[in-house]
């Protein structure tokens, strides 16, 4: 049966369904006067069936194992009763209610049909091949015609922002008596200034639907305005206005808008929203989740022993525009993030709070990577950032002067990594000047010196279409700095589809940038309309994904020549082109847990009967964790939405659901290895193993 006819089935053409495709099933429900009873019959079918070994079989088992258990769901912090096949029971021998989803027994249908057809049959290289042409990107001259009217009507909007303006304090203010038409040159000089960007970002929704032509409906104007009257930020520049489609043609923008256009979930719960990780929830002298002492404040977070995440307090705690899905929402609604620009500079306290937090650094043990993001790292002034990096430089400079004092087996670990977090490539690439480049530059040319390896700006494209020639241009000056560029992608609902993340990896590829991680959404009620199950990541990366793949030689091998180049965009065409790759898989898909750290290496113990997966969670065992990790155990989770509502949702946006058929297969994940570029180098030396800044309590 089709998928679009399944997902329509009422709850009594679906128990027909299974009359007819599933008898025995029925049989042994019909013969069994309790659950209990089901379930044991069931065993005892699965014990006889000739598929047992099969993944199939082994799901069966899963299912009626944790039948009746109790499980603590971690996101919500809630105990939760798994009563999947005894739900199942219910519904086939007819004790079903009338306001039943059916969406829990089209999954379970999907499961026990997998018996009798166990195998999955992957799609073909030209398929995955179809599947990611189909996605325009911003370097299309089609996609550049209609960026260009875009630009124009939102060059005239913003000569009349300009124009009522009741205080033109800023530097961007037209003189008195010059013509409309000098009015607009200057206007259109001003787009190549990213602070023109910031100045006239929108920010309500009536100015929004005017840069837009007015293309906004009605539906969409209420929701923003209901957002605004809520308190929450809504900030979009025009240079990412203008990468919009506001015609009845032309390319899908879908991935664009659901960054900046808000759903009624995420404006229902805003106010309410809880940090999803944690180990980001702080209490001033008590340890975090992950059992990390840190200094006073919001600017340091850490789950590993390795790394931690430095937020300064300068305009690096804003961003070029608010993303819908942004994992610090709870930050903005805290105002802890906020886009007031003018309360962000750096004040005279930050240089001595700066002092004490590189000492943070510096004294701790396991420390060797460093991750300045925010907000925004590259939303700091570039003064500021040079101070910043001045800082990390003396930091590292007495770390590893101290380290000669102490003897081997007892030394500390030294800095090895920096990376800047920003979106501003995407979002507002015409940030990344030549002053940037000269500061990256300088600033890795003497911190090589002392020992720093790698050099990484840690950037976010969501879709294809925001790699414009000006993206493309910014990706090159980063790269003549000498530092690397990877990408994290949110995997979505919009960047889900067949194709959409494979043709992202390959632009990227080309101007030289490298994948980091495919993030699942995380799971609240506030990101229910942009959530994608975890199947349909473990789906990518097992038929889409692979056609990437390298060898554990060639990744050593392309991973050890990309710290050394000085154009590892040629060379990366170069090996693309020389091992028959269409881009290169070097990203790994994965979920934050509400726990400790990443993983993707889950089994489906049940289903609600809202129809959600529940997933258990082991964490990623490739690489080190706080030692908390030892009580952790496993994680029970259930997803944000089902497999049957996420297809119905792609059905709504154009997608050929027959495409994603083996979705309701991927029922575990297993989280892969690293590529070699992300190892830590070794030491010429043996650390201690001692761990400071930890409490772990009995």
């Amino acid at each position: 049966m089709k998928q679009k006819k399944m997902l329509a089935l009422t709850l009594s053409q679906l128990e027909q369904l299974y009359r007819h495709e599933l008898p025995e099933l029925v049989d042994i429900a019909v013969r069994s006067e309790h659950a209990t009873t089901f379930k044991t019959r069931l065993s005892e079918y699965i014990a006889a069936h000739p598929e047992v070994e099969s993944e199939a079989g082994k799901q069966i088992r899963l299912l009626i194992e944790f039948d009746g258990q109790e499980v603590h769901e971690l996101s919500t912090g809630t105990q939760l009763t798994i009563s999947t096949l005894s739900l199942l029971h219910a519904f086939l021998t007819r004790q079903w209610e009338e306001e039943m989803e059916t969406d829990v027994f089209i999954d379970l249908f999907q499961q026990f049909r997998r018996l009798q057809h166990p195998s999955i049959p992957l799609p073909p290289a030209q398929k995955i091949k179809s599947l990611t042409e189909r996605w325009p990107t911003g370097l299309d001259e089609d996609v550049q015609q209609i960026r260009t009217k875009n630009k124009e009507r939102i060059l005239h909007a913003l000569v009349q922002k300009i124009e009522h303006r009741k205080h033109p304090t800023s530097r961007f203010h037209f003189a008195d008596g010059i013509s409309y038409d000098e009015k607009f040159r200057l206007v259109n000089e001003w787009w190549n200034d990213f602070r023109f960007h910031l100045a006239m970002a929108v920010k309500t929704p009536t100015e929004l639907n005017r840069f837009l032509g007015n293309s906004l409906s009605v539906e969409t104007m209420y929701l923003l305005s209901k957002a605004r009257k809520k308190g929450m930020p809504f900030f979009a520049t025009p240079y990412y206005l203008s990468l919009l489609n506001c015609t009845n043609g032309g390319y899908d923008d879908e991935a664009l808008r659901s960054y900046i256009l808000y759903s009624p979930q995420l404006v229902e719960t805003y106010g309410h929203i809880r940090a999803w990780e944690r180990e980001d929830m702080v209490e001033t002298g008590k340890p975090n989740a992950a059992g990390w002492l840190l200094p006073d404040g919001h600017n340091i977070h850490r789950r590993y022993p390795e790394v931690a995440i430095l937020i300064p307090d300068t305009m690096g705690r804003a961003c070029g525009g608010l993303c819908a899905s942004c994992q610090r929402m709870y930050d903005f609604q805290s105002q802890r993030l906020n886009f007031e620009f003018d309360a962000l500079h750096p004040k005279e306290s930050w240089e001595k709070k700066l002092r004490r937090l590189m000492n943070y650094f510096e004294e701790d043990t396991q420390l060797r990577d460093i991750l300045i993001t925010g907000g925004d790292a590259l939303m700091s002034q570039n003064k500021t950032l040079h101070h910043i990096l001045e800082a990390v430089y003396r930091m590292a400079v007495r770390k590893r002067k101290a380290n000669q004092q102490r003897t081997e087996g007892e030394k500390y670990a030294e800095l090895q990594r920096i990376r800047l977090g920003s979106r501003l490539p995407a979002y507002l690439p015409m940030r990344i000047n030549d002053e940037l480049v000269e500061i990256l530059r300088e600033f890795k040319e003497k911190a090589s010196a002392i020992g720093i390896r790698q050099f990484i700006i840690q950037t976010h494209f969501q879709t294809p279409l925001e790699v414009t020639p000006e993206a493309a241009e910014g990706i090159r000056k980063l790269l003549t700095a000498g530092w690397l560029i990877d990408n994290q992608l949110v995997y979505n609902v919009a960047a889900s589809r067949r194709g959409h993340t494979t043709r992202l990896r390959q632009v990227l590829n080309q101007l030289g940038v490298v994948s980091y991680y495919t993030f699942s959404v995380k799971g609240f009620e506030e990101n229910n309309a942009v959530f994608a199950p975890n199947s349909r990541s473990v789906q990518e990366q097992l038929e889409e994904k692979r056609f990437g793949k390298l060898s554990k030689e060639d990744a050593y091998n392309l991973s050890t020549t990309l710290e050394n180049i000085h154009d590892p965009a040629a060379y990366i065409r170069r090996f693309l082109k020389t091992h028959h790759l269409p881009f290169l898989a070097t990203d790994r898909n994965v979920l934050n847990l509400p726990a400790i750290g990443k993983s993707m290496t889950f089994r489906m113990v049940g289903i609600t009967t809202e129809g959600k997966r529940i997933l258990c969670f082991d964490h990623d065992s490739t690489r080190r964790h706080s030692p908390i990790i030892d009580r952790l155990g496993q994680v029970y989770i259930v997803e944000n939405k089902s497999i049957a509502s996420y297809l119905r949702q792609l059905q709504t946006i154009g997608e050929d659901i027959e495409e994603y058929a083996t979705i309701w297969n991927y029922t575990q994940g297993e989280t892969e290895s690293r590529f070699h570029l992300y190892e830590y180098p070794d030491f010429p030396f043996r650390i201690t193993d001692k761990m400071t800044n930890l409490e772990i309590n009995e």
